[in-house]
């Protein structure tokens, strides 16, 4: 190189010099910030310069950067700090010998480039990016209660994820059934926006649109939430819902509840179901067994026949259809047979079975049912199972032969289906009278209840040997009861009651004796005589024993009454033979008789 090339080059090298120790604004790139990262809330430690860098801080201006404008907000002279007013003069403060700068209660607003210049003993200058994180709260759903269906041409609204108070934005993304979801042109489609609160933080919106099939009715669809955090990555999920799916039926069928055997009595739902949604409008029909024809019938619910005590005319053909109201498609389901197992019209021959003393009787039992039957007859006053079969033969029959029987038809396949029929067997007699006689207490001028009950074939009539207001009530077809109402007076007292009672075979009675109370109190009152323990004819009632304490009474009266009646007769001897004076020496004469 000649003389003038190297001039050149030491004149182009000084002028490089002068250009960097310049300064001019625009002419060199600044150094990258370092990067400084704090949650909102938290106290944001900017240092002025890497630590191990040498370098005096006593005299340092710090400023902040916003929109490339820088503004003095904390100044450093020997050691000593002093906030600017403005927006961050109460949240600065001077830490490590005035190396650091605290920034406390950082805010979203905050994130941006902090720089500190130093004076002394050279300028230089120190940038530092800060970046501030805020965890949004939980997500929260919400589905489209309207629903989707399946013949939309376009994505339709499922439902919208709503993310609060988070800084930077979060990132969405959506699941169904546990799979992340992605843009799909015509099929799946997500708009998410934001909101810049007056808190600087953010709330993001999601929605999620997409075209449904039927086979999405159960499909369970959530969002999640991915943040970052100074600590690293983070996700929040919401929850898990499913959205209405609606489709057209493509099947009817009817179902029968109680499952199983049915029978008569039984509560039966003949219910209508298809696998549309919502589900068509239902009409169920039973074929009528005359004509064959379907007959509609009516029911209180969409597609449900409620049968609230089944009947064998309930048995039949039944049938139910669907009708689309959004397409009016009609869709039938198979006819399905309902069976009601029954037992009816059980009968008994003869009807009203009669027969003497001594004599004999068969009773036969009939009965319809669409299965098998077994018979058992009972006697209803006892239970007693008396013979297993249709027919029950008696023999020999006796006064006390009389009264009901029960015939039960049942089917042994169909537990609990059975039905009965009572037959009451009547015995050609004379009447049966309860009591032959009785004895009662009662007292003079009450009102007195007289009762008498007597039985037989053909019923008895009844009648009283004494006047009064008599009432009958039927026992049983061969049973009566007849009470008397009567005023208790002498002459009643005297001749008491006689009850009569006959049919054309004889008569009977029942004397009731009435005696006087003499330790009741005489006054106007009613007395009822109680209802008596049934006996056969020739017993008696027996007398009620009067207190024990009485029964002495009237014993120790009587003694006294003997003991006085002696005593006097002796007197009366004694006075009849002169052997007892009336003076004072004729009471010594007898003081002496007695000495002796």
């Amino acid at each position: 190189m000649g003389p003038s090339g190297l001039v050149c080059a030491l004149l182009l090298a000084a002028c490089c010099c002068c250009r960097r120790a310049s300064g001019v604004p625009g002419e060199a790139e600044p150094p990258t910030p370092e990067p400084l990262e704090v949650e909102v809330g938290g106290t944001a430690l900017l240092k002025c310069g890497p630590s191990h860098s040498p370098g005096n801080f006593s005299h340092v201006d710090w400023f902040s950067v916003h929109k490339e404008k820088p503004t003095l907000i904390f100044r450093v002279r020997k050691g000593q700090g002093q906030s600017e007013p403005g927006e961050y003069q109460h949240r600065l403060s001077l830490l490590d010998r005035g190396t650091t700068l605290a920034l406390a209660h950082v805010t979203p607003h905050d994130e941006r480039i902090f720089l500190c210049q130093g004076k002394r003993p050279q300028s230089q200058e120190h940038r530092i990016q800060l970046h501030v994180y805020k965890a949004p709260e939980e997500p929260t759903i919400q589905v489209n209660p309207l629903g989707i269906s399946v013949n939309s041409e376009e994505p339709e609204e499922v439902a919208t994820c709503v993310g609060r108070n988070g800084y930077p934005v979060p990132q969405v993304i959506w699941y169904k059934n546990g799979r992340p979801l992605k843009e799909e042109k015509k099929r799946v489609h997500i708009q998410s926006s934001q909101i810049v609160e007056s808190s600087g933080l953010y709330t993001l919106q999601s929605v999620l649109k997409a075209q449904l099939v039927k086979e999405d009715k159960d499909a369970q669809f959530y969002c999640e939430l991915n943040y970052r955090l100074p600590s690293g990555n983070h996700m929040k999920e919401s929850r898990e819902v499913v959205v209405p799916v609606f489709y057209p039926a493509e099947k009817v069928w009817l179902e029968v509840e109680p499952v199983g055997v049915l029978k008569e009595g039984d509560r039966v739902e003949i219910r209508c179901l298809a696998d549309g949604n919502p589900p068509p409008h239902f009409t169920i029909s039973k074929q009528n067994p005359s004509t064959q024809e379907m007959e509609e019938k009516a029911t209180e619910d969409n597609g449900v026949l409620v049968l609230e005590s089944a009947r064998k005319e309930h048995s039949g053909l039944y049938q139910c259809q669907g009708l689309d109201l959004e397409t009016m498609a009609s869709l039938p389901s198979e006819q399905q047979e309902l069976l009601v197992n029954y037992v009816s019209d059980v009968r008994v021959s003869p009807a009203a079975p009669e027969s003497r003393e001594g004599g004999s009787l068969a009773l036969t039992c009939e009965a319809e049912s669409n299965r098998a039957l077994e018979f058992q007859w009972l006697r209803e006053k006892t239970g007693q199972v008396l013979e297993k079969g249709p027919v029950l033969r008696l023999h020999n029959l006796q006064r006390d032969a009389g009264g009901g029987y029960r015939c039960v038809a049942s089917v042994p396949s169909v537990p609990g289906l059975n039905r009965t029929q009572l037959v009451r067997v009547a015995i050609f007699g004379s009447p049966w009278m309860t009591s032959k006689e009785r004895k009662m207490w009662v007292k003079e001028n009450t009102v007195l209840n007289l009762s008498c009950e007597a039985s037989g074939h053909p019923r008895p009539s009844i009648s009283w040997s004494v006047d009064g207001t008599a009432h009958e009530q039927d026992q049983d077809p061969q049973s009566v009861l007849s009470v008397l109402n009567v005023l208790v007076t002498p002459e009643l007292l005297e001749t008491g009651a006689e009850c009569v009672a006959s049919n054309f075979l004889g008569r009977n009675t029942t004397t009731i004796f009435l005696e006087l109370d003499s330790n009741r109190t005489t006054g106007l009152s009613t007395s009822t005589v109680s209802p008596y323990s049934r006996a056969n004819s020739t017993s008696t009632e027996k007398k009620l024993p009067e207190p024990e304490s009485k029964g002495v009474a009237i014993v120790a009266v009587t003694v006294c009454v003997l003991v006085l009646a002696v005593l006097g007769a002796v007197l009366y001897f004694f006075y009849k033979k002169g052997k007892l004076p009336c003076g004072r020496s004729g009471k010594q004469e007898m003081e002496r008789n007695t000495s002796i």
